[in-house]
């Protein structure tokens, strides 16, 4: 399992990390008290006490991997981050963004990042959709995410498929998403920084 090693050995030894965060409303915390920032920033801070960590939630409700190119230099690459997750897909899958479309618009992410300095960075994907209609669309995202960090060499978390472990194993999945099928509960945005968690 690939990991964000820099980032992991600074927080180890007491370096000071920026980690940002780049995405949807998912990132942003959609209408719950805790989002998976919170809940990742608590993880980090309890694994590595020693480390000083500062979280940039830079996610926009409705937003997609075009929106978050568009923003990525004054968002993120201007705060200097040592690590950054990018989360998209769900918006790009329901709006009818070409699957090629969003490819080039993560792939370009990664580039404009990798240019900029040496921050690790991390794919993110999003919720399980249990409707059958919603999987099958943003399940072909989801793969892109997949196969963009087999082909960059990044690490990637499938919050998705943990979710999916979770109900496997008996969570129901209506106490992890709110009313509209999609959006994360408190409970559910703990599981994405589960997710996320295991590759630090």
């Amino acid at each position: 399992m690939l990991k964000p090693a820099a980032t992991i050995e600074k927080l180890r030894t007491g370096a000071s990390v920026t980690l940002a965060a780049l995405g949807d409303s998912l990132t942003h915390g959609w209408m719950v008290s805790k989002g998976y920032l919170d809940f990742l920033g608590e993880m980090l801070r309890e694994k590595y006490p020693r480390g000083t960590l500062r979280i940039l939630g830079r996610g926009i409700p409705g937003d997609t991997a075009g929106g978050g190119l568009s923003r990525l230099q004054e968002d993120i690459l201007d705060e200097g981050p040592d690590c950054l997750l990018v989360q998209f897909a769900l918006n790009d899958a329901m709006s009818g963004c070409p699957v090629a479309a969003f490819r080039h618009n993560v792939q370009t992410i990664i580039d404009q990042t990798r240019q900029a300095g040496a921050a690790d960075i991390v794919l993110v994907t999003s919720s399980h959709c249990q409707d059958r209609y919603a999987s099958e669309l943003v399940a072909p995202f989801y793969r892109e995410l997949e196969s963009l960090a087999q082909a960059n060499g990044l690490p990637v978390a499938g919050a998705h498929g943990y979710w999916q472990e979770k109900i496997n194993q008996g969570v129901d999945h209506q106490l992890l998403v709110q009313e509209d099928g999609v959006h994360p509960t408190v409970m559910g945005y703990r599981l994405m920084a589960e997710a996320i968690m295991a590759l630090f």
